[in-house]
């Protein structure tokens, strides 16, 4: 296993994002081929990435689920490929445990539960039978119809006890405590007000006892208030990731990671003045 998480909650951690799909909401069908994959994967670990997150099914608002052998065959030479030719820590964004199984196999470290055990319980078993890293997102039903309901009465409060809840199941199911991350799910099931509500906020979940992950790059809140499309979002995601990890997250999922990489470590200078 890659020793670069031994740093997780010492500096902010970059996770870069790999779509393995034809519908993601920024990059969908780019990184489909395989080769075109693997040379995003290397050159985003050029840039700077702590971790590479592999997704072979998008969770863009609207989306609809793949088949697990569709999902297995997208990603899963993927994953071999980027093991074989780097110790890069690799993440795998999944619901399925058969997936989650699979890519643990053929070398994954990670996986990245959107549903946060909701869709399939045995993620959590997966993960715990290889001492495997797991992240637990909020997210309001699915990705087809999370968008439908984003209203709350205590946004923290609710995804605080959603998560909190989530985590337990993990440990229950055998996850060690230090092997979870949180994640509040920025644009899963949220208003653009609600998910500047969530960064604003963000220190309220370290309460909770976990490493947190921020995913905002180039996400629709942004756009919605620069007016820009999803190409020229940069800076609004930069500003995110750089205020997240200013109050509290530890990792930030992002699609720049060159650009974020920069950012950060002007962050970590000022910090550390």
């Amino acid at each position: 296993m890659s020793s670069r998480l031994k740093e997780l909650g010492k500096r902010p951690l970059i996770m870069g994002i790999l779509n393995v799909t034809p519908d993601s909401f920024s990059d969908g069908g780019r990184f489909l081929n395989p080769r075109k994959a693997i040379e995003h994967a290397v050159s985003m670990i050029r840039a700077g990435a702590d971790i590479i997150d592999i997704g072979g099914e998008s969770s863009r608002p609207g989306s609809e689920g793949v088949s697990i052998e569709e999902e297995l065959e997208r990603i899963i030479p993927i994953i071999k490929k980027v093991r074989d030719n780097s110790d890069i820590f690799i993440s795998v964004d999944t619901v399925n445990s058969e997936v989650a199984r699979a890519a643990l196999e053929a070398g994954a470290d990670m996986i990245n539960d959107i549903s946060a055990l909701r869709i399939d319980p045995e993620v959590a078993e997966a993960a715990a039978k290889r001492n495997a890293y797991l992240i637990l997102m909020h997210m309001r039903g699915t990705p087809e119809d999370m968008q439908e309901n984003t209203e709350y009465d205590d946004i923290i409060g609710e995804i605080s006890s959603f998560l909190a809840g989530a985590a337990q199941k993990a440990i229950e199911a055998g996850v060690k405590k230090d092997k979870i991350i949180i994640d509040p799910g920025i644009g899963f099931g949220k208003s653009a007000e609600g998910n500047f509500t969530l960064l604003k906020n963000l220190d309220r979940f370290l309460k909770l006892g976990y490493p947190i992950m921020v995913g905002a790059s180039r996400k629709s809140f942004i756009g919605k208030v620069l007016e820009l499309d999803v190409d020229n979002r940069l800076e609004g995601s930069l500003a995110a990731a750089c205020y997240a990890v200013l109050n509290g997250a530890d990792i930030v999922r992002v699609h720049d990671v060159a650009e974020t990489k920069r950012a950060l470590t002007i962050i970590e200078k000022i910090v550390a003045a």
